[in-house]
């Protein structure tokens, strides 16, 4: 399974939609992702953000064993120099 969080872009094909971070970790804990997508920025921090989830896969790693998927992160945000 391919995850993808994000609040506004359209879900790639062959990738399930997360719009939240509880959401990504609920299709994490299954054991079956094997490709994650991240944005940071999901328009309500109060619910959470992508770094949420990074928090909870460097947790798992370190206490359970977990096998963490490829992750990619992609934004909207430019670098200005």
């Amino acid at each position: 399974m391919k995850v993808f969080l994000d609040d506004e872009r359209a879900t790639p094909e062959g990738w399930t939609r997360a719009y939240w971070p509880n959401e990504a970790i609920r299709l994490l804990e299954t054991g079956v992702v094997e490709e994650l997508s991240l944005d940071h920025e999901l328009g309500d921090d109060e619910r959470g953000t992508g770094y949420d989830v990074i928090l909870w896969i460097e947790e798992a790693v370190a206490l359970r064993d977990f096998r963490p998927a490829q992750i990619f992160v992609h934004s909207g945000k430019l670098a200005s120099a």
